[in-house]
C-alpha cells in the first residue's frame, strides 16, 4: 500500500493527524469530524509507511462495539487479520494482560471475573456476615464506594482513618470484600485496571518489555478517562512515548461516573513535546446546527478550543416549540414525527432526547397513541423499570392480597430479613394446600411451624399491607400511589443508591405519582357500567398498565429512538428533538449545587445539538408534572445562549393534549377531535376557577356544544374532566 492509498479520502487536517511524526500528539476531534477514520488510517500509516509491526501497536477505546468496528476497518483497509492487534477497551486489554501474567499479578490461573450482579451478591453476603443493616447501608451504595475507590487507584488500606461513620462502615466492607476476592480468585471490572496498573509498578522488567514492545499507543475518547486509566497509560507510555490521544473536551459528559476532563487538559504537560491538531470540519450536520453548537459551548470556560464548520448546506432554522404542558409537548413531537414519515422519512431516522428517564413516560404514551414504532435506547420502558414494578406490586397487593407475583416480588423489598429458605417454606405450603402465597403465609404463622423470628418478619409484612390497605381506602389514586411509595419504604430504599442511578429511581417513583394523578377522573372505559360490577380506579389503572405493556416497543424494522442525552453520545439522526428544555430539568437542578456541573450540563446540551444531521427541534413546557407535582419553569438558559437568527419560534395556540376517547376516521384510523376555542369560550393553558376544586389550568378539550368537555389540572385535586354545560367554570384571564 502506497502513501496515496493510505491518505485517500482524508481532508487536510485529517492527513496532518494521520501523518504526524512519531511522538506525542493530541487530536481535538469535534463532533462528526471523522475521528474513527483518522485512527484507522493512522494505524495503516504506522504499519505501511513507518514500518511499525502490528504487534507493536496498541489502540484503546471505551466500548467493545467501537473496538470491533476499529478492528474491522483496519482489516478491510490493510487486507490483514486484526486478531494479533492489541485493539480493545481498557478493561479488555487489562484482562488480556492479567491472563498472560497471572502469576506476577498474584492471581490464580483460573481467576474469575465478577459481573455487576455477582459483585452485588458478594457485597450483600459480606454485609450479612458483618451484621451491617442493608436498610441503613444499601449494598449498591457499598459497591459504588468500592468501585470508586479502585477507580482512584486506592486499596482499602490506603483509605485514611476517619471518624466519619460512612467512611468507617464502607472501609470495613471494602476490607472484607478484598479478603474474599483474594481468597476466591475473584476480579471485578474495576479490579482489572487497578491490578494491571499494579502489575506494571511491581514488575519493572515486565513493564520495560511492554514499553519497548508498544512503539505507538492510540487512545480514543480521551476526555472520558478516569484516574486509574490515565495512570495506567502514563506508566505504560514511559518517558519515550508515542501516544496519540484523540478526544473532545467539549463532549466530556461523564464526570458523574468518574471521568476526569482535566486529563485531556493536562496531556500536554505530562506527555512531552505534544503536537496539537484540531479536526473541525464536520461531516454530519448543517451549518445552522453547527453555528448553534459553537455559540452554546462558547459560554464554557477553560476550553481547548475549536470551531466546527461544514462545506455542506446552511440547513433549516432550529425550531423552538413552547408547549402549554408536558402532554402538549409530547403530542407536538408525535405530530411532527408523523409529518416527517408522511413526507417520505422513516421513524428510524428520528431521535427524541431527554435529560431524565422520567420524561419518557408521557412521550411513550404519545407515540403509542400515534402508532409510531419506537424503542427505548439503552434502557427500559417506564413501567418496566424495577422501582416502578416494585411500586405497582405493592399497589396490586392493596387491591388483591392474593396476587402471588406481587407478593413474591416485594415481600423482601426493602430488605426485611426474609431469606430464601423462609420464602421456599411459604411456596411449599401454597403448593401443598393449593392456596395463594398470602394465605400460605397466614397459615404458617397460625401453625407456628416457623421460628419466632421468621414468624415475626412475615407477620410484619402482612400487617404492613393490611394497614396500608385500610388507610388508603378513600384516597384518590395519586394519593394512594404516593402513600404506598413512602409507607412501603421504597422511596427511601431506592433513594439510598448513590449518584445518578439513585436520583433517577427517585424521579421515576415521583413520576409514577404523576401518572396516577393524570389517570384519575379520566377512565379509559367504564368497566363497572359494562359489567354491572364495581370497579375501583386502582384496579383500572393496574389493568391499563398491563394492557399498555402489550403495545411493545418495536422489536424489528425502523423505529423512533428515545434515549437520555448521555446515551446519545456517538450517535446521529436526520431529525432530533431535545425535549424538556427548562431550567431545573435541563440544566438539571443539581447542576447549580456542585462546581463545574453547569458546564458539564452545557456540554451535554452541545452533544445533544450535534446529534442532529438535518433538522433540530427544541421543546419546553410552560407547566410540567414532574415528581408528583406541577412545576412552572423558565425556558432553559441554553436556548437563550443560541443566536436568535438561527431559531424559529413555533406557537400553536389551538393545540390540545390527547383526549382519552378518539373519533374514528372513515379509513379506520384514529383522528383527534377539532376544537373551536372561541365556541367553548376557553383556550388551552388558560387559568380558571371552579367552586369546588379551586384554581386550575385548562390542559385538554373534546366535543362541542353542550357536550363539550375540558380537562383542567387543579392545584389541589389533580386533573378533572368537566362538562361545560354543567360545571360552572370561571375564566381568570
Amino acid at each position: 500500500m502506497d502513501v496515496t492509498s493510505v491518505l485517500d479520502g482524508l481532508n487536510e487536517r485529517q492527513r496532518e493527524a494521520v501523518t504526524s511524526p512519531q511522538g506525542n500528539s493530541l487530536v481535538i476531534a469535534g463532533a462528526g469530524s471523522g475521528k474513527t477514520r483518522v485512527l484507522v488510517h493512522r494505524v495503516a500509516w504506522l504499519i505501511q509507511i513507518e514500518g511499525v509491526s502490528p504487534n507493536g501497536l496498541m489502540a484503546v477505546t471505551f466500548t467493545n462495539k467501537a473496538a470491533a468496528e476499529m478492528r474491522s476497518r483496519i482489516e478491510e483497509l490493510l487486507n490483514m487479520s486484526g486478531q494479533t492487534l492489541w485493539v480493545g477497551t481498557f478493561h479488555g486489554l487489562a484482562h488480556r494482560l492479567l491472563r498472560m501474567h497471572w502469576q506476577e499479578a498474584g492471581l490464580p490461573q483460573n481467576f474469575q471475573i465478577l459481573d455487576a450482579d455477582d459483585q452485588l451478591r458478594l457485597v450483600k453476603r459480606i454485609m450479612r456476615d458483618q451484621g451491617i443493616d442493608e436498610q441503613k447501608w444499601p449494598a449498591r451504595q457499598a459497591v459504588w464506594f468500592i468501585n470508586s475507590q479502585k477507580d482512584e487507584g486506592k486499596r482499602s488500606k490506603e483509605i485514611p482513618v476517619s471518624d466519619d461513620l460512612f467512611q468507617i462502615t464502607h472501609k470495613k466492607i471494602y476490607e472484607n470484600y478484598e479478603r474474599l476476592c483474594n481468597q476466591g480468585g475473584l476480579v471485578d471490572f474495576a479490579e482489572l485496571l487497578l491490578r494491571s496498573h499494579e502489575l506494571w509498578l511491581e514488575n519493572p522488567s515486565l513493564l520495560r518489555h511492554y514499553q519497548e514492545r508498544f512503539q505507538s499507543i492510540l487512545v480514543d475518547e480521551f476526555q472520558d478517562t478516569n484516574t486509574i486509566q490515565y495512570a495506567w497509560l502514563r506508566v505504560l507510555a514511559g518517558d519515550h512515548s508515542n501516544v496519540m490521544a484523540v478526544g473532545d473536551d467539549d463532549q466530556s459528559i461523564y464526570g458523574w461516573r468518574g471521568a476526569k476532563m482535566e486529563n485531556i487538559h493536562r496531556f500536554k504537560e505530562d506527555f512531552q513535546k505534544t503536537m496539537v491538531i484540531r479536526l473541525e470540519q464536520n461531516y454530519r450536520s448543517t451549518a445552522t446546527v453547527l453555528k448553534a453548537a459553537n455559540a452554546l459551548i462558547g459560554n464554557n470556560q477553560d476550553r481547548l478550543g475549536k470551531e466546527l464548520w461544514t462545506d455542506g448546506p446552511e440547513g433549516e432554522p432550529i425550531q423552538v416549540y413552547s408547549a402549554y404542558n408536558d402532554l402538549d409537548e409530547a403530542r407536538f413531537i408525535a405530530e411532527r414525527v408523523q409529518a416527517w414519515i408522511a413526507t417520505g422519512g422513516s421513524s428510524g431516522e428520528v431521535a427524541v432526547l431527554y435529560r431524565s428517564n422520567a420524561q419518557s413516560r408521557v412521550l411513550e404514551e404519545a407515540m403509542l397513541r400515534a402508532q409510531i414504532p419506537y424503542r427505548i435506547y439503552g434502557g427500559q420502558r417506564f413501567f418496566e423499570r424495577a422501582e416502578i414494578k416494585n411500586a405497582l406490586s405493592y399497589m396490586r397487593l392493596l387491591h388483591d392480597r392474593h396476587s402471588d407475583p406481587a407478593f413474591e416480588r416485594v415481600i423482601n423489598i426493602p430488605t426485611r430479613g426474609i431469606g430464601d429458605k423462609t420464602l421456599e417454606a411459604v411456596r411449599n405450603q401454597a403448593r401443598t394446600q393449593s392456596v395463594s402465597l398470602w394465605k400460605a403465609a397466614e397459615d404458617l404463622i397460625e401453625m407456628s411451624s416457623a421460628g419466632a423470628r421468621v414468624t415475626e418478619k412475615i407477620g410484619g409484612f402482612l400487617r404492613l399491607i393490611d394497614m396500608m390497605r385500610h388507610e388508603t381506602h378513600d384516597m384518590d389514586l395519586h394519593e394512594l400511589a404516593d402513600y404506598t411509595i413512602q409507607k412501603s419504604g421504597l422511596m427511601e430504599f431506592h433513594g439510598r443508591e448513590r449518584g445518578e442511578r439513585g436520583l433517577a429511581r427517585k424521579e421515576n417513583l415521583e413520576e409514577l405519582v404523576s401518572a396516577c394523578r393524570e389517570f384519575s377522573g379520566e377512565l379509559v372505559f367504564p368497566l363497572g357500567q359494562e359489567t354491572g360490577e364495581e370497579t375501583t380506579i386502582l384496579e383500572e389503572f393496574l389493568d391499563q398498565v398491563v394492557l399498555d405493556s402489550g403495545d411493545r416497543q418495536a422489536e424489528g424494522g425502523p423505529a423512533l429512538q428515545m434515549m437520555t442525552l448521555h446515551s446519545a453520545k456517538g450517535l446521529e439522526f436526520p431529525l432530533v428533538f431535545l425535549s424538556g428544555m427548562e431550567e431545573g430539568l435541563f440544566p438539571h437542578q443539581m447542576s447549580a449545587q456542585e462546581p463545574g456541573r453547569m458546564e458539564e450540563e452545557r456540554r451535554l446540551c452541545y452533544v445533544g445539538i450535534t446529534r442532529a444531521m438535518q433538522q433540530l427541534y427544541l421543546t419546553y413546557a410552560e407547566s410540567r408534572r414532574m415528581h408528583g407535582s406541577d412545576t412552572y419553569n423558565r425556558p432553559s438558559r441554553f436556548i437563550a445562549e443560541l443566536p436568535t437568527e438561527l431559531l424559529q419560534q413555533i406557537r400553536i395556540k389551538s393545540s390540545l393534549g390527547y383526549p382519552k376517547k378518539k373519533s374514528v376516521s372513515p379509513s379506520g384510523g384514529s383522528i383527534r377531535p377539532l376544537i373551536d376555542e372561541a365556541a367553548i369560550g376557553l383556550r388551552m393553558g388558560q387559568r380558571v376557577r371552579h367552586a369546588k376544586f379551586g384554581e386550575g389550568v385548562v390542559t385538554q378539550a373534546e366535543g362541542s356544544g353542550e357536550r363539550a368537555r375540558v380537562q383542567i389540572r387543579f392545584s389541589n385535586v389533580g386533573s378533572k374532566w368537566l362538562m361545560l354545560g354543567i360545571a360552572k367554570i370561571e375564566p381568570l384571564e
